[in-house]
């Protein structure tokens, strides 16, 4: 619907046509994700909404080329985290960096979500989205600087990172230019998933704790993903973060 919006708005008034259609297309030519993402909201609002099938079919998606992906070593993960100034900023950066979580979920957690005894988050499942919502952890690091940061609290709201937009994009970009080091909730996601791999942690784990669906019959039908076996699965691998 955003993607919808937005191209109305290019049209303001003018006739619907493969033209204009083209012409808002190459706007975003440069990047094949959003030139994918772009297109495919047009091909449903066009196509399966309008019902002019015709006016899209000659549209096609990019072909993607894989490029292997470089994921950040701990050691700038840590220099950006130094950079932080407060403690917040510093647990919600080791929260994203040692769990897993989207960027959406860790905001949206309140304290009913997080078992503090145990480490352990349970986000709830948004009814509006598709993404899965399994069960994950934060390390001992992370725990520490929380709890540091939650003694300093004095609010009475229920989430555990109140944040507005704003503000929250503040956390990044300041990090950054103290660094030079782009990082992001979706990069240190990766981090996470590459770390946990490196731990000898298998593929199949590391998928239930980012909330992803399982690829294979093996992982889908014959795993213990239990809160339980997935704690002592984490614990083991020993993640760390700042030493």
């Amino acid at each position: 619907m955003r993607q919808t919006k937005k191209f109305l708005r290019f049209l303001n008034n003018r006739p619907l046509s493969r033209e204009a259609i083209r012409e808002y297309l190459m706007l975003c030519r440069s990047n094949s994700h959003v030139y994918k993402n772009v297109l495919s909201s047009i091909k449903r609002f066009v196509r399966d909404y309008l019902g002019l099938e015709q006016m899209v079919s000659t549209f096609k998606f990019p072909k993607h080329t894989y490029r292997p992906k470089v994921i950040l070593t701990r050691e700038k993960v840590k220099r950006f985290y130094e950079s932080l100034d407060t403690l917040k900023e510093k647990a919600i950066f080791l929260m994203y960096a040692t769990s897993g979580l989207r960027h959406k979920e860790l905001l949206s957690l309140t304290f009913s979500d997080a078992d503090f005894n145990s480490r352990r988050i349970m986000p709830k499942k948004d009814s509006q989205t598709t993404k899965k919502v399994w069960c994950t952890f934060f390390n001992t690091e992370t725990k520490t600087v929380f709890m540091k940061y939650l003694s300093s609290r004095k609010d009475n709201n229920k989430r555990l990172f109140p944040y507005d937009h704003n503000k929250f994009d503040e956390l990044w970009r300041k990090g950054r230019e103290r660094t030079g080091i782009r990082i992001t909730p979706q990069i240190l996601r990766e981090f996470f998933c590459q770390q946990m791999g490196e731990l000898g942690v298998p593929d199949r784990y590391i998928d239930a704790f980012c909330g992803r669906v399982p690829k294979s019959i093996l992982a889908r039908h014959y795993t213990d993903y239990s809160p339980g076996r997935l704690k002592r699965i984490y614990d083991k691998a020993n993640l760390r973060v700042l030493s």
